[in-house]
């Protein structure tokens, strides 16, 4: 019972049988799909993210260094901040926000219908009558922001809506220059 134990085929020691082309290629392609697997899958994944970060970011910096109004309707957390409530149907939508430790603002400009400037002064806590004929109660200084200018065809009127503070004030502006669709300007003004 000393004996050496029996040898196995491939035991250590002992020459390993020679590997058929057939396998040897099965086995590399093998081991090829797994580095690739391994490597490229991540490699991939982190190129499509890297990608996609850097895009976001563009549209970011395109947003916050817009100098001007910008096409597109205000977010819902800039409307209800500045409690702009955009009425439906409303077109020609552009606004632009500025933001400073004293004073914020968001600018606004749109096109409705009759029923809509009603929805929208209704919205911010006032009535269409409060609209005075020729007064245009947005100052110099936002015209100059917005580029705004007051001076085309058509009848003005206006009305400023003062709140207390932090809630914001709105000086609004309408042209009837064509009827039934009157073209809003709004500047919402808040004290953080």
């Amino acid at each position: 019972m000393t004996g050496d134990p029996p040898q196995r085929p491939g035991a250590p020691g002992e020459p390993r049988p020679a590997e058929d082309r057939r396998h040897r290629i099965r086995r590399r392609a093998l081991t090829l799909l797994i580095i690739v697997l391994l490597i490229g899958v991540p490699a991939g994944y982190l190129v499509i993210s890297a990608n996609q970060s850097r895009a976001s970011g563009k549209d970011k910096e395109a947003k916050y260094s817009a100098t001007g109004l910008t096409e597109g309707w205000p977010s819902k957390l800039q409307r209800r901040i500045y409690q702009v409530p955009l009425p439906h149907p409303a077109w020609w939508v552009a606004y632009y926000e500025t933001n400073n430790w004293k004073t914020s603002r968001l600018y606004v400009e749109f096109e409705t219908t009759d029923a809509g400037l009603s929805a929208f002064l209704t919205g911010i806590g006032v009535q269409e009558s409060e609209l005075k004929r020729g007064d245009l109660t947005i100052g110099a200084r936002d015209r100059d922001v917005t580029g705004w200018t007051f001076d085309g065809p058509g009848t003005w009127s206006g009305l400023v809506h003062e709140q207390e503070d932090p809630a914001p004030t709105h000086d609004v502006v309408v042209n009837h220059d064509k009827p039934g669709y009157p073209r809003v300007y709004v500047v919402s003004r808040t004290v953080p």
